[in-house]
């Protein structure tokens, strides 16, 4: 899919979200409200990291059910991520751990993801089980299984502070203008996650087994007549779901620095949020990153009013990306889900 037939398909998608970029300016505009000191270089630094693990998780939440499944489990494998990614921290590096605990913690949340979701893939593809039940059978997991490792761990559902990823700064360029500071001098994570949406989306659809993706999601019978095994590229393509979702929350713990179990824990509806932004972007990791990039920005508002001096109920701030959720699920049309994609694939492999 070029740029140009992207474009040409979700013209009325992008033509909305240009609108309503628009109407928030004349809206800011009219009411007065200070826009610099809303819209400033630290916010965008902050929608940033708020978007990483959003976009983690809906870049793998997508090519799953590309492939044909939905993993509605996204939530709470990236609780799980967090909290094995705090564990494996504190266990490395005990109160004192380093970076390279930090990046070595992260590894092993993956991998340990990944044997989540193969006992979960088994279950959707081999044995058939009911998508929507499993994967809120994951996030009923997560739920339990976070607070209840911290409790083990610290005594305590939330964690001491461990330790945060250092940014990555690269001289003179981190001295630009504007640009320097988001671009050049940022989490190591943040500009990852800006790699793996290019490539997620070369492999989509710029390989055969991006096609094979694709086709087991829309024509599976067809794809097996090729002589492709569609119960493998589902498996592949439902464990590097997990391994992104995990990732997610393992990204989450390392910008935060601290595991919190308290409440819907620190991941607290991201993972559901990745789901809307794959849809926001039509099934398109750039797009799906763009999507949670927006989420990010409205999640860090808070911030930025308090910064301004806008009084505003905490509570009504924080309700902010939840609304833009429930827009998007409301108003938005051109979204087409995979034609197989919940559908159990039969045959005598």
């Amino acid at each position: 899919m070029s740029v140009a037939g992207y474009v040409e398909r979700n013209r009325l998608g992008i033509g909305g979200a240009v609108a309503v970029v628009l109407l928030a300016l004349v809206l800011a505009v009219a009411l007065d409200l200070p826009v610099a000191a809303i819209v400033t270089v630290g916010f965008v630094e902050r929608a940033l990291q708020a978007a990483t693990p959003i976009a983690l998780a809906a870049i793998g939440g997508l090519y799953a059910e590309k492939s044909g499944v939905f993993n509605i489990g996204l939530e709470g494998f990236m609780i799980l991520g967090a909290a094995n990614a705090a564990a494996f921290v504190w266990l490395l590096g005990g109160e004192s751990p380093t970076q390279g605990d930090l990046w070595l913690a992260i590894l092993a949340a993956v991998l340990v993801s990944l044997v989540y979701t193969l006992l979960f893939a088994v279950l959707l593809i081999r044995y058939r089980a009911d998508q929507i039940v499993a994967g809120l059978a994951v996030w009923f997991i997560g739920l339990g299984f976070g607070p209840f490792s911290a409790v083990l761990l610290w005594g305590s559902r939330n964690s001491p502070g461990l330790v945060r990823v250092n940014d990555v700064t690269v001289p003179v360029l981190a001295d630009l203008p504007l640009l320097g500071p988001v671009l050049f001098d940022t989490s190591p994570l943040v500009l990852a996650t800006a790699v793996v949406a290019v490539v997620a989306w070369v492999v989509l659809y710029r390989t055969r087994y991006g096609y094979w993706v694709q086709a087991a999601g829309e024509n599976p019978e067809a794809l097996a007549t090729a002589g492709v095994s569609v119960r493998r590229v589902r498996y592949a393509s439902v464990l590097f779901s997990g391994a992104m979702a995990g990732l997610a929350g393992a990204v989450l713990l390392a910008h935060a620095g601290s595991f919190t179990g308290t409440g819907d824990t620190m991941v607290n509806g991201r993972g559901w949020i990745g789901i809307v932004a794959y849809l926001f972007g039509n099934y398109n990791p750039v797009g799906a990153a763009a999507a949670a990039l927006l989420f990010g920005g409205l999640d860090m508002l808070q911030i930025q009013f308090q910064t301004a001096g806008i009084e505003l109920p905490n509570r009504l701030v924080n309700l902010f990306p939840y609304v833009a959720v429930v827009v998007v699920l409301t108003v938005w049309g051109s979204t087409r889900m995979p034609s197989a994609v919940g559908e159990p694939y039969e045959s005598e492999e």
